[in-house]
């Protein structure tokens, strides 16, 4: 127990043992083609407009937007557990080795998506605003120092203030970034070192009033297990979680909808199946969250054959993930007491797809005929969000 750098060591190759007996179910061959689609049709049509983008295009500020919000977003990952508040007690003042092994993993394991979205950034920084390799380079290195000092302000501040408000300290250390990023893009070097002087100020008051509260264990503790439960809900969409229990709620507004489904014992399992959606806030918001990432695409993206690909994709991972979701549970259910066929419920599930997939291409057709100038190729949009979503219903073997 007194060797924190092996408790860290022993959690730390559970958790990645955790995260691959996971993530072997959510990239299959499905969610990779869905991948492959998404990010082949958000390529292209990125590249295509990097072609015809205007000069006047406000780059540093779209750029220094976008990495700023990466950046900000630094919680700590910190591995504890429950029973750390009683047994780290006693080593409390040297909890220092830990920590810092928590924070340098969090760097590494953070810094990826701020890398990614820097790296799609280049084309639009050197094509529509003209930046040299050096000036990139200088961006880069600036990017990574950025986020090694939010990362550890984060910490500071939820560790002197018992996490209270961390928004407002993401808020102000957004602004910080946004400022920096965009200074040292325009050359604006005077403004660059008077917001990086403010910045260590911020830190350093932070570090300060760090040493005047004992560690937060309860704190952090709640930080870890929510991170946690974030990517068991987001596994359990492909493959059962045991410990894990979806959320309900009653969505009374939508209450109606049940009297689409007729009184009658062969609809039993369909108004089941209804039910569990509408009241599952995990299937009903990944079907909402997909659906509005369909609308946007339709919006954004000026290409209809890119868009085709785009809902297309994103209707075949609604019906994959949803239909194994509604399918899997091997919980009691009191229906099973009931003389039901035993294909009923697959029987309900896909009857129940098709009802709500049919409503995901509506909802696409709209936004399409909202947007004015239609071409002959939009209207195919909706028509592939459910002629995939019935392909991959007729093609799912469970």
């Amino acid at each position: 127990m007194n060797n924190l750098r092996e408790i860290w060591g022993k959690r730390f190759v559970f958790y990645i043992n955790e995260l691959q007996k996971y993530l072997k179910y959510i990239f299959t061959g499905h969610i990779a083609i869905v991948f492959v689609f998404v990010i082949g049709a958000g390529g292209y049509t990125y590249s295509e407009w990097l072609n015809t983008a205007p000069k006047d295009f406000p780059a540093f500020l779209v750029v220094a937007f976008i990495l700023s919000i990466l950046i900000a977003i630094s919680s700590p990952t910190t591995l504890m557990k429950h029973a750390d508040s009683v047994y780290f007690l006693p080593l409390e003042t040297k909890l220092k080795e830990y920590i810092n092994l928590a924070l340098r993993w969090t760097f590494f394991s953070s810094v990826f998506l701020t890398l990614a979205a820097f790296l799609v950034s280049i084309p639009l920084l050197t094509k529509v605003a003209g930046a040299t390799k050096n000036e990139v380079l200088s961006f880069f290195i600036f990017v990574l120092i950025l986020k090694y000092w939010s990362i550890h302000t984060e910490f500071n501040y939820r560790f002197a203030s018992n996490g209270r408000s961390v928004w407002v300290d993401r808020f102000i250390r957004f602004l910080l970034l946004f400022a920096a990023l965009y200074f040292l893009l325009s050359g604006n070097y005077v403004f660059l070192i008077t917001i990086v002087i403010i910045q260590l100020i911020y830190a350093i008051v932070w570090q300060k009033k760090k040493k005047e509260v004992p560690f937060p264990f309860e704190h952090f503790i709640e930080v870890e297990q929510s991170r946690m439960m974030r990517f068991y809900r987001f596994a359990n969409y492909f493959t059962d979680v045991p410990h894990i229990r979806g959320m309900t709620k009653r969505r009374r507004w939508l209450d109606v909808v049940y009297n689409l489904v007729p009184y009658a014992q062969k609809n039993s399992q369909l108004y089941l199946v209804l039910r569990t959606f509408i009241r599952t806030n995990d299937y009903f918001y990944l079907w909402v969250r997909l659906t509005v990432i369909s609308v946007i695409g339709v919006i954004f993206i000026p290409f209809p054959v890119v868009a085709i690909i785009f809902t297309g994709a994103l209707a075949f991972a609604t019906v994959v993930q949803l239909r194994h979701a509604l399918l899997a549970g091997h919980e009691f259910r009191m229906d099973q007491l009931f003389p039901i066929e035993p294909n009923a419920r697959k029987w309900a599930v896909n009857k129940f797809m098709r009802m709500i997939q049919f409503v995901q291409a509506i909802l696409v057709l709209i936004v399409v005929l909202i947007q004015g100038e239609l071409e002959p190729q939009s209207l195919f949009i909706p028509i592939a969000v459910y002629i995939v979503s019935e392909l991959t219903i007729r093609m799912s073997k469970k």
